[in-house]
């Protein structure tokens, strides 16, 4: 089942983690503490209001937990489900019970921002001035989907990296973590020592590469997400929602929640998807050795 207190506290992460990347520069959001009187954005605002509208509503639909589930609750699990058949081979047994939570927290929680700016009002109903032409200008928005505002999207991207970490650390370790990104992969016995050891050397380079692509990886998922999110509002909005346009953001939101959540897990399942292979493989050569027959 979907476990709430932990998308709830995603949400309060990536809501406090936005607010201090205000600095980070892109398009940030608007604060509305001249309107309200509260220390927020309008993107923060939107995160919260939803956020809460959205566990009250699979509250609702579930209910009380049963072991003969409802129907709601059948479908809320079948969902789950499907997807965690989905992950679990790229993510690995040992690390699935600790990575599938927060797999299904981002891609709900950006699934539900992403379709949140389809919403008419959202963007458009605010705060704003008439021009000397009599032309109304919108300064501050009231709402605005957090996905698109730089900062909330570099937010869920440092929260997915620092997930990453914690998860490799703990499922892998720093022995496994190393021989993946600087480890020879060759096999020493069929080749000689001089090819052994320049191949060691090229492993090594490509290591010091991956190091710097991991460290990239935040910038590249955070503007992946924006850009899209943030281009599609745009569209709507010059368009007035355009019946095309509309039905395309849809399939957009759904395609850019789920590529963020699967290169998270692709990112888990690269060091952490090796020991159930190995176990298998130590498991099937014990069986077969001459040895375990005696």
């Amino acid at each position: 089942m979907l476990h709430l207190p932990k998308f709830t506290l995603l949400a309060g992460l990536t809501v406090g983690l936005s607010s201090r990347a205000m600095a980070a520069g892109g398009e940030a959001a608007a604060s509305l503490e001249d309107f309200l009187h509260l220390p927020v954005t309008n993107s923060m605002l939107t995160s919260i209001v939803f956020t809460l509208l959205f566990v009250a509503l699979i509250r609702w639909i579930v209910g009380r937990p049963t072991l003969v589930p409802s129907r709601g609750q059948a479908v809320v699990e079948g969902l789950l489900l499907g997807l965690r058949e989905m992950f679990e081979p790229i993510i690995g047994k040992k690390a699935m019970p600790v990575a599938f939570p927060l797999l299904m927290c981002f891609f709900i929680f950006i699934l539900l921002h992403n379709w949140s700016g389809l919403i008419p009002l959202v963007g458009t109903m605010g705060w704003g001035v008439d021009d000397a032409e009599g032309h109304f200008h919108l300064i501050a928005p009231l709402l605005r989907p957090h996905t698109a505002d730089a900062n909330g999207t570099l937010a869920l991207a440092l929260v997915s990296f620092g997930a990453w970490l914690i998860i490799i650390f703990k499922y892998a370790g720093p022995k496994v973590i190393l021989h993946d990104l600087f480890g020879n992969k060759a096999e020493k016995g069929d080749m000689n020592g001089g090819m052994y050891a320049f191949l060691s050397v090229i492993f090594l380079l490509v290591g010091v590469i991956e190091i710097v692509s991991i460290f990239i990886r935040p910038v590249t998922l955070s503007a992946r997400l924006f850009g899209n999110v943030y281009g599609g509002e745009n569209l709507l909005h010059a368009t007035n929602y355009i019946f095309i346009f509309y039905f395309l953001e849809i399939i957009v939101g759904l395609v850019q929640a789920f590529v963020f959540t699967l290169l998270s897990a692709v990112y888990i399942g690269l060091i952490c998807n090796h020991g159930d292979d190995h176990d298998h493989g130590a498991t099937g050569d014990h069986a077969a050795s001459p040895d375990s027959a005696h």
